[in-house]
């Protein structure tokens, strides 16, 4: 079981990380499907003066800022602690014990493990007060590579740090290399009374060495009831179905892709940014380009009387539809603040003359627009 939960919290995170690349897909057609394009919108003010709508990016830098400051002092942490550990290897005695390179430290530290090196306290080891059990432990670590595990999770923590969830994967995956080392401890000494009191010896010491797996890691009431504890055949079977049945559900979810849905990306034309399907429809274009659309619209919109008296500053999402001809139909209110705003917008909507429609693999066929118009009163 516990080899079990090693493989399912490591390949669950390769899993979630992978599957947005697409490496795998499953291209299912909607003819039926209707592409649709989204703008950015137009700003109208009283003047019946167009302005397009630029983002503010100032709270993105400063998000970005904080990130990459961030990262950049965890980066340095986790160089860090790999220096410190070179600096233990190169400035202390080396041995060769079981076939393993033990480093003797003059400082006081529980054993630890690193790679295909144990660090135990040279005058404890010189006394004879490290017990076998605790080689023991330390050699299932690096027999089992943990440390590959650890680079990992710490590798990925470093990029997705505002992320909680690896934080917990990076305490799953320590703790069942805690149990997985235990377990080897326990069937080869048959002795789990003895090493569980040994291991109380040790709760109360919290330092831990960062990078390196250690004995002293959340020594807890479950990490004892783990050692006794037996799972069924049945059960882990059981679990390890439906885990594989999980994953090849969402294998398949995330890996159809249906050409009329596909993921939007952006262009910016004109000034104006604009967002589009990927697929293979080509956009239909207004006459003279998206900005003459949009000189169109802010020049022929006529604010309502009454939106003017109450100084109206609120956002309307118009829809329409082009045609295979490039004529507009199907004009839509979607989202309205009243004051014959809605009104307006589709009274000028039905004014557009034709454009050029849109096409996919050649042949005509109809898009879906939607116009957002944010509506400013006259500073």
């Amino acid at each position: 079981m516990f080899w079990f939960n090693r493989f399912y919290l490591l390949l669950s995170l390769m899993f979630s990380l992978l599957i947005p690349f697409n490496f795998f897909l499953f291209q299912r057609k909607l003819p039926s499907a209707i592409n649709g394009f989204h703008l950015d919108g137009i700003i109208i003010t009283n003047k019946n003066k167009i302005e397009p709508v630029f983002e503010n990016y100032n709270l993105t830098n400063l998000i970005l800022g904080i990130y990459f400051i961030v990262g950049i002092i965890l980066i340095t942490r986790f160089f860090w602690n790999l220096y410190t550990i070179y600096i233990e290897i190169k400035n202390h005695e080396k041995k060769v014990i079981n076939n393993r390179r033990v480093v003797l430290l003059t400082k006081s530290s529980l054993p630890h493990s690193f790679w295909s090196i144990i660090f135990i306290n040279k005058e404890e080891f010189e006394n004879g007060k490290i017990s076998s059990e605790l080689i023991a432990h330390e050699e299932a670590h690096l027999h089992q590579k943990h440390t590959l595990d650890v680079l990992l999770i710490e590798v990925l923590q470093l990029i997705f740090w505002f992320n909680p969830i690896f934080i917990l994967y990076k305490k799953a995956i320590k703790l069942n290399h805690e149990f997985l080392a235990d377990d080897v401890v326990n069937k080869q000494f048959n002795a789990v009374s003895d090493y569980q009191k040994l291991l109380l010896n040790f709760a109360s010491n919290k330092r831990s060495i960062a990078l390196a797996s250690n004995i002293n890691y959340l020594i807890t009431k479950k990490r004892f009831i783990m050692m006794t504890k037996r799972k069924s055949m049945p059960i882990v079977v059981l679990k390890s179905v439906v885990v594989l049945n999980m994953f090849v559900f969402l294998f398949l979810v995330f890996t159809t892709k249906n050409l009329a849905q596909d993921k939007n990306s952006k262009l910016n034309v004109s000034g104006f940014e604009i967002s589009y399907d990927t697929t293979s429809v080509k956009e239909p274009v207004y006459p003279g380009g998206m900005g003459a659309f949009y000189m169109f619209v802010g020049q022929n919109f006529k604010m309502p009387a009454e939106a003017t008296k109450n100084k109206i500053e609120t956002k309307i999402l118009m829809q329409f539809m082009v045609e295979k001809d490039g004529s507009l139909s199907e004009f839509k209110t979607i989202k309205d603040a009243g004051y014959g705003l809605g009104e307006e917008a589709i009274r000028v909507l039905k004014l557009s003359p034709k454009w050029n429609p849109a096409t996919q693999d050649g042949n005509p066929v109809r898009v879906l627009y939607s116009l957002p118009i944010t509506i400013q009163s006259q500073k």
